[in-house]
């Protein structure tokens, strides 16, 4: 797995990056953009997208099972949520 940042992709749009993405191969994109679904025709690509309902770090290493989950069986153009709800702050 690598991030957008790394593979030096940071500074595209979403529809760019998506276009790039599948491009290079890529089957499967994970985000916590909750509007690329409404904002790209992801449902249309041949890529599949994971969307996390957080970004907060703490939060999502705690979902990780539930990320992994929804990979499981996921098809191209599909769109799965993962909820991960917030951890208080400590």
């Amino acid at each position: 797995m690598e991030t957008a940042r790394e593979k030096g992709w940071a500074e595209l749009s979403n529809g760019d990056l998506l276009d790039r993405a599948e491009q290079e191969g890529y089957e499967v994109m994970i985000t916590a953009d909750q509007g690329i679904r409404h904002q790209q025709s992801v449902g249309r690509r041949g890529l599949a997208t994971v969307v996390l309902l957080s970004n907060r770090w703490p939060d999502v290493r705690s979902r990780i099972d539930d990320i992994r989950a929804a990979l499981e069986g996921i098809q191209p153009g599909e769109v799965r949520e993962v909820d991960i709800p917030a951890r208080p702050l400590r």
